[in-house]
C-alpha cells in the first residue's frame, strides 16, 4: 500500500444530512433463539462496523485464550445522538451454529454488558456518534475456546438486533504446520492454490480423529468460500495429514481491486471526480473492467478488508473522518447472462445483498453502483451470482492465478467424547508467497 502523504487541511464545519429512523431491523429476531446471521448489519444507519485484535485493525478477530490479548469493536450510528446499545457473546460450533451450552458456562461476567465508550463526530458533513468496546474485559470474558458470536443490539432487548459480528478464541492445544502449492490436476495448475497441512494432537485425547477433529480453512478472511468438512488422508500416531490430491483447493484470483479514499480533497489515483451537492460528498471511482484475460501483476494489497485512515494530519479517523456516496462502474459491452453483478470485500460484509448489487445502464455500457464509505482504504472485488448459487464467481471478472498472494488460516476443531460444544484447539495462517 503507498506510503502516507500527510498534509495539513483543515475540514469546514457543516449540519449532518437527515438519515431516516429506523425503529426495527430489517429481519425479525426472535430473542428465544441464539442462532443469527454471522457478519451481518440488520439496520441501515449503523455503518463501519469494525471488530479487530487491538492495536491491529487489518488482523482478523482471533485471540487465545486466557493470554491477555483484547479485540476492539467500532462503529457508527449516522442518526447520531446516544442510545443504549448492548452486546453480548454467543458460542458456536465449528458450523455457527450455538453450543448445547448455557452464557454461565462459557462467559465470565455477565451475558449482557452496556457499550459505554462513545464519542460525537467533529468535522464531517455526516453527522454520527462513534462508538467504540475494548473486550475480553471485567464484565465480559469467554471462559472457553471456540467460534464466537458477538451480538449488538438497542435497549437491552434482544429482539432489537442492530449487527453480528464473528471473532475466534483458541486454546493452542494443538499444532500445525503446512504450506500452499500448486494443484497436480493440470486443468487448474494455473488457475488455483492447494493447501497442504499437518496436525499434530498430542495435547488432546483422542480416540477417533475422523469424528472427532473437524478443519476449516479460510481464504482471506472469507468463510463464503470456506472448505470444510475434510478427512485426513493419513493418520500417523497424533499426526494427522492432509494432502490428499483434490482436497483444499482454492480459486487463486487475482490481487484485490483498491480505491483511496483517504482524503475527500484529492483525486487519488482510483478517483475520478469528487463532488460536493447538499451538503453530501459523491465521490467517482474510475470505471473498471474485467481481469479475466489481463496477465498477472503483483501489487500489495490487504487481501480484501479495509482501514479507516485521513491523510490530513492530526485528525482522528474515528470521530473526524467523513462518509461519501462512492460511485462504481463496471464496463461491459453486454450484462450477464441470468447473473447479478456484486462489489464485494470487507466493505460489504462479504455478503451479496441488494445494497452492493450493481445494475446495468444500457446507454452507458456498464453496471453501476454506489457504497456509502468513510474515509479509509479499501479493497474490493467484483463477483457473479446466478440464481439458487451461494458461491461468488469471480471467472468472468478477475480471473485467477496461481502467483496472487493471498493469506489462508486453517482452524482446527475438537470434540472431547460426551462433549457438547467444538473446541477450537489450534488456528494459523500460511501465506501463499511465504509458505511455499
Amino acid at each position: 500500500m503507498a506510503l502516507l502523504i500527510l498534509l495539513s487541511v483543515k475540514l469546514p464545519v457543516h449540519a449532518g444530512r437527515q438519515f431516516p429512523h429506523i425503529q426495527k431491523p430489517d429481519t425479525a429476531i426472535d430473542s428465544t433463539i441464539n442462532w443469527v446471521t454471522p457478519d451481518h448489519v440488520y439496520v441501515p444507519y449503523i455503518k463501519t462496523v469494525h471488530l479487530y485484535p487491538s492495536d491491529m485493525p487489518l488482523n482478523y478477530p482471533l485471540i487465545t485464550l486466557n493470554s491477555g490479548q483484547t479485540l476492539t469493536l467500532s462503529f457508527d450510528d449516522l442518526e447520531g445522538g446516544v442510545k443504549d446499545y448492548y452486546y453480548t457473546i454467543v458460542l458456536c460450533n465449528a458450523d455457527w451454529k450455538p453450543a448445547a451450552l448455557n452464557p454461565f458456562e462459557y462467559i465470565k461476567g455477565f451475558s449482557a454488558n452496556r457499550i459505554n465508550q462513545y464519542r460525537f463526530s467533529t468535522f464531517p458533513l455526516q453527522r454520527y456518534t462513534h462508538y467504540s468496546l475494548t473486550f475480553p474485559n471485567a464484565n465480559c470474558a469467554p471462559t472457553r475456546a471456540g467460534n464466537y458470536i458477538l451480538k449488538v443490539y438497542l435497549n437491552d432487548d434482544t429482539s432489537h438486533l442492530v449487527f453480528t459480528r464473528r471473532f475466534l478464541v483458541t486454546n493452542q492445544s494443538a499444532q500445525i504446520t503446512g504450506k500452499i502449492e500448486q494443484p497436480m490436476n493440470p486443468s487448474i495448475f494455473q488457475t488455483h492454490q492447494k493447501v497442504n497441512f499437518t496436525i499434530d494432537t498430542r495435547g488432546l485425547n483422542i480416540s477417533n480423529p475422523f469424528d472427532q477433529i473437524k478443519v476449516w480453512i479460510l481464504q482471506n478472511y472469507r468463510w463464503d468460500n470456506a472448505i470444510h468438512d475434510i478427512r485426513p488422508t493419513f493418520v500417523r500416531g497424533s499426526v494427522l495429514e492432509y494432502n490428499a490430491e483434490n482436497d483444499c483447493e482454492f480459486p487463486a484470483m487475482k490481487e484485490w481491486r483498491w480505491i483511496d479514499l483517504r482524503s475527500f480533497r484529492l483525486e487519488t489515483e482510483r478517483v475520478a471526480r469528487i463532488d460536493e451537492s447538499n451538503r453530501q460528498i459523491i465521490v467517482y471511482a474510475k470505471p473498471d473492467a474485467s481481469r479475466a484475460n489481463q496477465r498477472y501483476q503483483q501489487r500489495r494489497d490487504i487481501d480484501g478488508r479495509y482501514t479507516t485512515e485521513m491523510l490530513e494530519s492530526g485528525y482522528n479517523p474515528d470521530v473526524d473522518g467523513d462518509y461519501a456516496t462512492v460511485h462504481f462502474t463496471y464496463l461491459t459491452p453486454a450484462p450477464f447472462a441470468h447473473a447479478q453483478l456484486y462489489i464485494f470485500g470487507e466493505l460489504t460484509n462479504y455478503e451479496c445483498n441488494p445494497s452492493n448489487e450493481l445494475h446495468y445502464n444500457q446507454a452507458d455500457g456498464a453496471y453501476e453502483g454506489s457504497l456509502l464509505l468513510k474515509q479509509g482504504y479499501y479493497d474490493y472485488i467484483y463477483g457473479l451470482l446466478t440464481p439458487g448459487s451461494a458461491q461468488l464467481d469471480t471467472r468472468l471478472t478477475e480471473g485467477n492465478w496461481w502467483e496472487t498472494e493471498n493469506v489462508y488460516t486453517i482452524l482446527v476443531y475438537f470434540r472431547p467424547i460426551g462433549g457438547r460444544a467444538d473446541e477450537l484447539v489450534a488456528a494459523t495462517m500460511l501465506n501463499s508467497i511465504t509458505n511455499r
